[in-house]
């Protein structure tokens, strides 16, 4: 038996649901990329990304995913053989320092923990041993989808600032921007990036970048530029330089629609929908957890993402359990990847996502759980709805 008929629930960690209002917005000729409302339209949304950066610095707009921000941001402030010091917590971050090794910078991994934050003292501790000045970059991942952790940003640079270190910090908030609180400019942050495809509620496709004056200070002698990902040309007049080439004009239709849906709900609003909705979807897994066939990933609280939701399923095969949910209920889960991969799966929670489509989900995992005799704690999706019942009559 079948209940699937009806609206699929994507929830991944990425790409994310995009709603009606932005395909629609795409859904049109194209334009002139020379002159008129397309110019006015990448000038709002540079403008309107720092704004979402927190920043006031240089912002950039790329047609690519997330690993052409990652590029982007090596290359505009690195020289070969520069030394980058990579923070470990998950996937990604390692990916990022994968990339910096294939463009020929020195790349050294600070060793992490799949079910921890980085360690912010071990950040320190490295740096002050670095009495040279060897390493010129830390790299790290704000939210890890892989991992599910958050990593506390502005603890980060506090670490740095204590270690009186010069190195740039370069911050990866693909999975976090839009969806957790980020402050560039008032964290210290020199160089973030993101891409489209999550918490923004574009399709993939589009990357951006936001630098500030310590990065361009040193985007002047970095040696890595190449044409396509090179700041310097990007500000030049001409409007085809902001995209080196053709704009990718429907994605960016799309992208200011995006943009318009979350400055109306305000960030802030937008963040406590994340948090109470990643707080819910734990409340569940927490209750199913005391039979012991399941477990949170990120093992301390605060460490838990509000945008992605890790969990491990040492009592069952999870790829029966997801399977459940997309064959009988229509429900997309996402299984665990890297070090973790077949142990469990990803519930993604971020972008345009709200407490109907979390409570169907978690209940669909609830059935799934049942009908596939998994000891399991009874009254998540309960738990889930007695918290956001209680947020909301605050």
């Amino acid at each position: 038996m079948t209940l699937a008929t009806g609206r699929p629930f994507l929830m991944i960690p990425g790409p994310t649901n995009v709603p009606e209002e932005v395909l629609r917005a795409m859904h049109r000729p194209a334009v002139d990329i020379y002159v008129g409302p397309l110019v006015e339209l990448t000038d709002n949304c540079l403008r309107d990304l720092k704004t979402i950066f927190r920043t006031q610095g240089k912002t950039f707009i790329y047609a690519s995913n997330g690993h052409g921000g990652w590029e982007s941001a090596l290359t505009n402030t690195l020289s070969r053989g520069d030394k980058v010091l990579v923070l470990d917590s998950g996937r990604f971050a390692r990916g990022w320092g994968e990339m910096a090794a294939v463009l020929g910078l020195d790349v050294e991994i600070l060793p992490g923990d799949w079910r921890k934050a980085v360690d912010a003292e071990a950040l320190q501790a490295r740096l002050d041993a670095d009495r040279d000045g060897a390493i010129k970059a830390v790299l790290v991942v704000q939210v890890d989808t892989a991992s599910g952790v958050i990593n506390d940003i502005a603890r980060l640079r506090k670490a740095i600032d204590a270690a009186g270190h010069n190195a740039l910090f370069l911050v990866d908030t693909i999975a976090s921007l839009g969806c957790v609180p980020f402050e560039m400019d008032a964290w210290g942050v020199d160089v973030a990036l993101t891409g489209a495809q999550k918490g923004l509620m574009t399709p993939p496709g589009l990357a951006f970048v936001a630098a500030n004056e310590k990065a361009l200070a040193a985007h002047e002698h970095a040696d890595l530029k190449t044409q396509y990902w090179d700041w310097t040309f990007r500000l030049g007049e001409e409007h085809y330089q902001k995209y080196c080439g053709t704009p990718p004009e429907h994605l960016l239709f799309g992208f200011r629609e995006a943009l318009d849906i979350l400055m109306k709900e305000g960030l802030d609003a937008s963040h406590r929908r994340h948090r109470l909705l990643g707080e819910a979807v734990r409340k569940a897994v927490n209750v199913w957890a005391k039979d012991g066939a399941l477990e949170m990933n990120i093992l301390e609280e605060a460490e838990r993402s509000n945008s992605v939701t890790v969990v491990l399923t040492p009592g069952l095969d999870p790829a029966a359990l997801m399977r459940f949910c997309e064959e009988t209920c229509n429900v997309k889960l996402s299984g665990t990847i890297g070090e973790i991969n077949g142990l469990g799966f990803r519930i993604g929670h971020m972008g345009y996502v709200n407490a109907p489509m979390v409570i169907g989900t978690l209940g669909a995992i609830e059935m799934g759980l049942a009908a596939l005799k998994v000891p399991h704690g009874r009254g998540g999706v309960q738990a889930a709805v007695d918290h956001l019942t209680s947020a909301v009559s605050e």
